[in-house]
């Protein structure tokens, strides 16, 4: 990209490349052989590149968490500079910071939850499993030492690999000391967040900061309130509230899990959580907010999932608003296929409000009359989590329409005519300069394809098997009406839906295991946009190659960079693009449960294996982290200013 040059002086503050690369121009000066009061021409930033690093090819490469790329700035003059990237471990899961075991499993009380499979040797269950990241600045904090800037990390713990959605899970946040020269971070402190006011943490996938600068959750693969009310032994529940509270004779209740929490982190280093149930329960992967900080998109994870959007009431603030789905209106079918999207509106409500019917005990039988068979009245749907995914014959009960919007979001939305056919949605990120949602699909399969058996209730979604996933991006546009012809109160509001990032599917696995072309993404996950390097950045959570991998696509260039390789069997997570904190610019990106479910071929397997015992604590730990060596404004300038002078 180029930039138009300033005639003025200008003071540019210390943004480093994100002021660069976002288009504004920067000016170098010096001293005029002739006059010292002469002004240089100004060196502006023509591009930025990123050098992908290879795939590993040994049993140790393939057991490492490791980056060898770069990136690469050639400025107007000519120059151009290079910036290795480095990964910097901030802790393991299963270490302490501070004097707290950072994905320890914690009660009601704080306590941590103890694991006594061996009553003689009770150890307490710890997660390898971190997910999400939101690192920010929380103005008028103190700071935790003279030559360092104050900042807070919170962090998912997904769940625990023995104990999955039996025991409850949890989130940290880490105060965190960043060097005031070098930008390094360094953890001091970890406290876990209190969940207790909202009856605990069900599995939270991946989060997002918010535009005002709270943590927002996720609660994926909510609980069936149906299959829990027929027995309730069954859908996890149970356990986990048993397990939380430290009270065997608990029940539980399935519809207080399934929503977003929102995090609050004070310049005291306390905080405050809220779930809004408002913004409908399903598989949360994680909600978006849009620029006007009303309006949310969602990953809805699992088969048979939808595609929700919210308006809020009023902006920075979630405890109201309206909730939509999508219908989707297939316009192609190859590699992941694009799409028409028609919004159906589900209803409006307040936290408050659905909150009331959870502590009035509503049950799914409050809600819905169902039938074994199609009957007259009753409407066929087959939506994720229901009976086994299973087809449903169902009818709303009298009065109970905004109870099923909002606690029964999926069923509701498929009764309402909403596309019930995605697969496996996860990540979201926004590109506010283009007005552009990307989602994460990590396998266009099963319910996208084509129904050969003409079983299912609707069949909106037929295009090409791809099991290697496509990532899609969404336009969004203003001035949209919803399935009834009324005015949509959003700006943001996604019209037209195609595949951008897609993989390739092999015939047969190549030599180190790979199912898919190992150069190009598979089964996309973790997705976060760079709005100053124009940069989409990409993780996977794959069965399909060896070694997940983190990319960084140009939406301009459409270039594709490998920057990260995890490894073996593990997944990449918690990826968060930072622009511009104190003028540093990072990538976070953790990895959980490395060497799990391993496709590396048999010849390597056993070494890799070895390797990965000896690297994550015989597969105990997951670590939280992020890609160092970006450049900031006095790494840049300096080396500018110097090639100028010669």
């Amino acid at each position: 990209m180029k930039f138009k040059m300033w005639s003025k002086k200008v003071l540019v503050p210390a943004l480093g490349l994100a002021v660069l690369a976002a288009g504004i121009p920067a000016a170098v000066y010096a001293k005029d052989s002739q006059s010292a009061k002469k002004q240089v021409k100004p060196v502006t930033v023509k591009s930025t590149e990123f050098v992908g690093m290879p795939a590993p090819a040994t049993a140790q490469d393939m057991a490492k968490l490791y980056t060898t790329a770069a990136l690469k700035v050639t400025y107007s003059n000519g120059v151009v500079k290079t910036f290795p990237l480095s990964y910097k471990k901030l802790f393991k899961s299963n270490e302490k910071v501070g004097g707290t075991i950072a994905g320890v499993a914690i009660d009601a009380k704080g306590k941590p939850i103890m694991d006594t499979t061996d009553p003689s040797h009770p150890i307490p269950y710890v997660s390898e499993d971190p997910d999400s990241n939101s690192l920010f600045s929380v103005p008028g904090m103190k700071a935790v030492s003279s030559t360092g800037n104050p900042l807070s990390l919170v962090t998912h713990y997904e769940y625990i690999n023995r104990a999955y959605g039996i025991v409850p899970a949890s989130m940290s946040l880490t105060t965190i000391d960043q060097n005031k020269k070098t930008g390094e971070l360094k953890p001091v402190a970890l406290k876990k967040i209190d969940f207790s006011s909202v009856d605990g943490l069900w599995i939270p996938c991946n989060g997002s900061l918010t535009p005002w600068n709270t943590h927002l959750g996720s609660e994926e693969y909510e609980p069936d309130a149906r299959v829990f009310e027929a027995d309730n032994t069954k859908a996890n529940v149970k356990t986990f509230t048993q397990n939380y509270y430290n009270d065997t004779t608990k029940v539980g209740n399935p519809y207080l899990y399934g929503f977003l929490p929102e995090v609050t982190v004070n310049k005291d280093n306390t905080t405050k959580v809220v779930k809004h149930y408002s913004m409908g329960r399903f598989s949360h992967e994680l909600g978006k907010v849009a620029p006007d900080n009303r309006t949310v998109f969602f990953g809805d994870d699992g088969g048979n999932t939808m595609l929700f959007m919210y308006v809020a009431d009023k902006a920075k603030d979630l405890s109201a608003g309206t909730l939509y789905a999508a219908k989707w209106i297939q316009k192609s079918a190859e590699n992941g296929g694009s799409a028409d999207l028609q919004w159906i509106k589900l209803g409006h409500a307040s936290d408050k409000e659905i909150k009331t019917y959870i502590d009035k005990g509503v049950k799914f039988s409050d809600i819905f009359e169902t039938s074994d068979q199609a009957a007259d009245g009753f409407k066929a749907v087959k939506v994720y989590s229901s009976v086994s995914s299973k087809v449903e014959y169902l009818k709303v009960k009298p009065g109970m329409e905004k109870a099923a919007a909002f606690l029964e979001s999926r069923r509701y939305g498929a009764l309402q005519g909403a596309t019930a056919e995605f697969n496996k949605m996860e990540g979201v990120t926004v590109n506010a300069k283009d007005n552009k949602v990307y989602i994460a699909m990590s396998y266009v399969e099963k319910a996208m394809e084509k129904d050969s058996k003409g079983t299912d209730p609707a069949d909106d979604i037929q295009v090409n098997k791809l099991s290697a996933g496509a990532t899609y991006e969404l336009t969004l546009k203003g001035k949209q009406k919803d399935s009834k012809g009324q005015p949509i109160d959003s700006a943001y509001v996604a019209s037209f839906m195609k595949s951008l990032v897609f993989g390739e599917d092999l015939a047969a696995p190549d030599a180190l295991g790979n199912k898919a072309n190992p150069d190009k993404v598979a089964n996309p996950d973790n997705l976060s946009f760079s709005e100053e390097l124009r940069t989409l950045f990409i993780g996977e959570d794959s069965g399909m190659h060896v070694n997940n991998f983190v990319w960084a696509y140009n939406v301009d260039t459409k270039k594709l960079s490998r920057i990260l390789s995890t490894p073996a069997g593990a997944e990449a997570t918690g990826l968060m693009a930072v622009d511009n904190l104190n003028g540093f610019k990072y990538v976070m990106s953790n990895i959980q449960h490395p060497g799990d479910e391993m496709i590396v071929a048999d010849s390597l397997k056993a070494d890799v294996e070895k390797y990965i015992d000896q690297n994550f604590d015989n597969k105990s730990a997951g670590i939280v982290g992020y890609i160092s060596g970006l450049p900031t404004h006095d790494q840049l300038f300096p080396a500018v200013t110097k090639a100028k002078k010669k």
